[in-house]
């Protein structure tokens, strides 16, 4: 009798269940609907987000913000995949990766994105911005949108600049205060040719390691020093491995966060604008956070007694920017650093424009201050 009542309970519910469906099919739709992990693949937009540096550095603290704020405004629909530290692509090979759609958003320094778009060459130029607003308003103004044109024809999409901060450099071998200290050290640069022409200039061999493999290199001796942010240098542990820094500024790091152009245009409009809207308010928190984060950790590099820091004088600094003035001279000759003739082009329009701050403020050699570098984080506002 148990076993017949067990079975005429089952093709009740199986009936129960099928009228309840087929008459009311919304029932069925809003409980997947409501269910995030049920949600189809079509569904939903995963943007996988590759970066180099640690999950504590300006742009790895930039990038979770980004996801949180996505995954706010789109209630599921959209989703930002980070991966930090370069557990899938390294500075080397981001850029391509991003351009052949194997990885949908990166922010590579820019230096990275000017081996394959030698317009942005712009930014390694020694001593050509002299603060953050200058770099903001370059960046954000004429001569922004003309790099971004040229991103364009390599299927990237510029979507915003996160900062981390001016590069001070760093050694082994003795205290960096004079140009002429440089002369044979093995120093790790970025892979852009102008950084690299510029410390061939001194004298020093550029090694263009990865940067997650700098601390071992520095370790081991294989290269001598290196040119880096304060957070990069704290959040790395450089100091650990480094006896001497000098407080240069010479030189500017940011990032691009860059988009596959085919991904982007398969995002409907509307999933657009909440992700440019999420970027633009990450933006705006990151490029404090970084001036901030900078100013603290200088501090603490500060206390730590394994490594001597220099503050570099005015004429110090006066003296390092007459050693670049050659590089300069084949910046406005045209020489092309492995430039197309399109992208020498823009980088003509791009010169033009900022001729007051890479050009006058070397030939007004005397008005160059000593670099404005503090522990003070209200020193650096945008």
């Amino acid at each position: 009798m148990r076993p017949l009542f067990g079975t005429l309970l089952m093709v009740l519910t199986g009936v129960a269940a099928a009228l309840v469906i087929g008459f009311y099919p919304a029932f069925l739709t809003s409980m997947v609907v409501e269910d995030d992990e049920q949600l189809g693949f079509h569904d939903k937009i995963v943007i996988q987000f590759s970066h180099v540096v640690a999950e504590n550095t300006p742009k790895g603290l930039a990038a979770q913000d980004f996801a949180r704020r996505v995954k706010e405004k789109a209630g599921g629909r959209i989703k930002v995949e980070v991966f930090p530290n370069g557990v899938l692509y390294n500075e080397t090979n981001e850029v391509e990766a991003l351009m052949n759609g194997e990885i949908q958003m990166i922010a590579p320094a820019l230096s990275n994105i000017s081996e394959r778009v030698p317009a942005w060459q712009l930014f390694d130029l020694p001593y050509a911005f002299l603060s953050e607003k200058a770099v903001d308003e370059a960046f954000h103004g004429e001569i922004g949108r003309l790099l971004n044109a040229k991103l364009e024809d390599e299927h990237m999409v510029g979507l915003t600049f996160w900062s981390n901060g001016f590069k001070h450099m760093t050694s082994n071998r003795g205290p960096i205060v004079h140009p002429g200290d440089l002369s044979g050290q093995r120093f790790r640069v970025l892979p852009s040719r102008v950084i690299e022409a510029q410390f061939s200039l001194l004298g020093a061999s550029v090694i263009p390691i990865p940067f997650n493999n700098t601390y071992q290199a520095m370790e081991t001796g294989m290269v001598d020093g290196g040119e880096n942010t304060v957070s990069n240098i704290h959040s790395k542990k450089f100091y650990e491995v480094q006896k001497h820094m000098t407080l240069t500024a010479h030189a500017y790091l940011g990032y691009a966060v860059l988009v596959n152009e085919a991904f982007w245009k398969g995002i409907p409009s509307h999933e657009q604008s909440l992700i440019r809207e999420a970027l633009e308010e990450t933006s705006a928190w990151a490029n404090r956070n970084a001036q901030e984060m900078n100013a603290s950790q200088l501090r603490e590099l500060e206390r730590y007694k394994g490594i001597r820091i220099h503050r570099q004088t005015a004429e110090e600094r006066l003296e390092w920017i007459k050693a670049m003035e050659p590089l300069y001279r084949d910046f406005e000759g045209g020489h092309r650093y492995g430039a197309d003739e399109s992208s020498q082009s823009t980088a003509d329009q791009i010169r033009r424009r900022l001729r007051h701050q890479l050009v006058r403020r070397i030939r007004c050699i005397g008005r160059i201050p000593a670099p404005q570098v503090s522990s003070h984080p209200r020193a650096h506002r945008l």
